[in-house]
């Protein structure tokens, strides 16, 4: 359907879009869905660096599925959550080995690659493929939340009743509420933000049951504040994954245990990464990152008498 807000709402992305690589009319499916699990709970500024860097070296599924998990981790250095950086590389591998190397276009296999959601997989096949599905990130929820409901805020949790509004304002044809749906998430985004809304600049400004009640705050208790860092075993992750990102080799237990002072919260930080799939423990002692352990050495035989020391 076309509401009174499809034109008013196009319009003004037509004019104010900003200029993404993975928005270009030469990005690839592959390009999408790698900048939709880099902006997972990562700013745009963060992620433009990355995306490009990682695009550079891996322009397709097939080339970082050609390398060791450890690598995806090594080139998504600092950008943080790197579970993200193995649920890239084991979807690299799936679709290299199932999908032709092609980021499909099907909401139901996109669901079926590792870290991929409801959101993520109708965003990637909104944005790749133009096909027409309501995409509710936190920007989109926002604005419905206040042109629709009059609420400054969304619930913590998407309800079925905002998956049904959202999917009743797409309009008919599915390139048309492609765009739609990424116009929505750019005015959350630079317009009708969570702090600082700019409602003299909105084109729905008019239309806005939030507005038009005087912008009454919302009742309960605010949103939680993000989660402190310093100090906290995220931190420490963060510290011995980069003494693991930083180095060509594995490292020893002495360089890890370097990195951080408290020596029992080292250990359960490592102990997670070693979970997570993020850090492999060898026989040796010493830490690599995943893919990345040196081949045993062969077995001395008559016919291969090994190194002969001077």
């Amino acid at each position: 359907m076309t509401t009174r807000y499809t034109d008013q709402v196009l319009d003004w992305y037509a004019r104010n879009q900003r200029d993404l690589p993975w928005r270009s009319a030469a990005a690839t499916p592959w390009s999408v869905l790698v900048s939709e699990i880099m902006l997972q709970q990562t700013p745009v500024s963060r992620v433009l660096p990355a995306h490009a860097a990682w695009l550079a070296r891996w322009p397709t599924p097939a080339a970082l599925a050609a390398e060791p998990a450890g690598e995806a981790i090594r080139q998504w250095g600092r950008l943080g959550y790197p579970r993200r950086a193995l649920r890239l590389h084991e979807t690299a591998t799936i679709l290299t080995t199932r999908h032709g190397g092609q980021v499909p276009a099907d909401l139901d296999a996109l669901l079926a690659l590792p870290g991929i959601g409801s959101y993520t997989a109708a965003a990637v096949a909104s944005f790749a493929f133009g096909q027409r599905h309501a995409v509710l990130d936190t920007n989109v929820r926002r604005v419905l939340a206040r042109l629709v409901a009059g609420q400054p805020r969304p619930a913590i949790a998407t309800s079925v009743a905002e998956r049904r509004l959202a999917a009743s304002l797409l309009p008919a044809e599915p390139a048309v509420a492609a765009r739609w749906s990424v116009a929505v998430m750019e005015l959350g985004a630079l317009v009708c933000s969570a702090a600082s809304p700019r409602c003299a600049a909105c084109p729905v400004a008019r239309e806005c049951a939030w507005l038009a009640a005087g912008r009454p705050q919302q009742a309960g208790p605010a949103p939680r504040r993000g989660q402190r860092y310093d100090g906290t075993d995220r931190q420490c992750r963060g510290r011995l994954l980069a003494v693991l990102r930083d180095s060509g080799c594995p490292v020893p237990f002495a360089a890890l245990s370097a990195a951080w002072a408290d020596q029992v919260q080292l250990a359960r930080a490592l102990d997670g990464l070693v979970a997570d799939g993020l850090a492999d423990p060898l026989p040796d002692g010493r830490y690599a990152l995943p893919g990345h352990a040196p081949a045993a050495e062969p077995a001395l035989t008559a016919g291969n008498p090994g190194r002969t020391e001077p």
